[in-house]
């Protein structure tokens, strides 16, 4: 158990996520959003996990999110939607984590300015992501998709290797960048958006409340 009487909870695995920004994306610096607002599709999958007593190995979850303005500035709203492969027990785990009233960082501080959350749906989720070769491919069932190859060069195309490094980031402590060729949410406004040719990320994440 861990503080507070909450229960002790960590996963670690592989994300990949896709925004509206350039790449770079500035809301990684603490700047304001490309084009002054937020739209993203991020997926997750958990390769070593648990919430208390609920295993969570190879669990599979994603967001469709959406800002009016910069991040910081909060009124977002989100969409939480779990792999159908995942038991009751742990998707009920995954809203909880999500929620950011059982600690850590990174939760916390994305509940804190994505106050209209819609109800949890569970539909199957593939994730195909390969974070050297900064490629990856998205689908969330018939709600939103997303495809991430390497940024090329457009005389030459030759790819680039580019990476962020964050030591003391909340998210991850490094990141592939790569470019969303596409995505697109097909959910209700404001969680409905096509990308194309824009921030793409694939980085690894360990996060837990202790």
């Amino acid at each position: 158990m861990a503080e507070n009487g909450r229960p002790a909870w960590r996963i670690a695995g592989e994300e990949v996520g896709s925004c509206n920004c350039n790449w770079a994306c500035p809301c990684q610096f603490d700047a304001d959003p490309t084009h002054g607002h937020c739209q993203a599709v991020i997926a997750y999958e958990i390769r070593d996990g648990s919430f208390g007593e609920t295993g969570l190995d190879g669990v599979r979850f994603a967001e469709v999110v959406s800002w009016p303005g910069p991040i910081h500035e909060g009124g977002g709203t989100a969409q939480l939607i779990v792999d159908q492969s995942a038991t009751p027990e742990q998707q009920e785990a995954i809203e909880r984590l999500v929620s950011g009233e059982h600690g850590g960082t990174y939760f916390e501080i994305f509940a804190s300015v994505l106050p209209h959350k819609r109800e949890t749906v569970a539909v199957p989720i593939e994730i195909d992501a390969d974070r050297e070769r900064r490629v990856a491919s998205v689908r969330v069932g018939e709600i939103a998709e997303a495809r991430i190859e390497p940024i090329k060069n457009p005389v030459t195309g030759d790819e680039h290797r580019v990476r962020i490094d964050l030591p003391d980031g909340f998210e991850y402590k490094q990141a592939e960048i790569g470019n969303t060729v596409h995505a697109a949410s097909s959910t209700e406004e404001p969680l409905s958006f096509t990308l194309e040719n824009t921030y793409g990320q694939l980085n690894p994440f360990d996060w837990t409340n202790a």
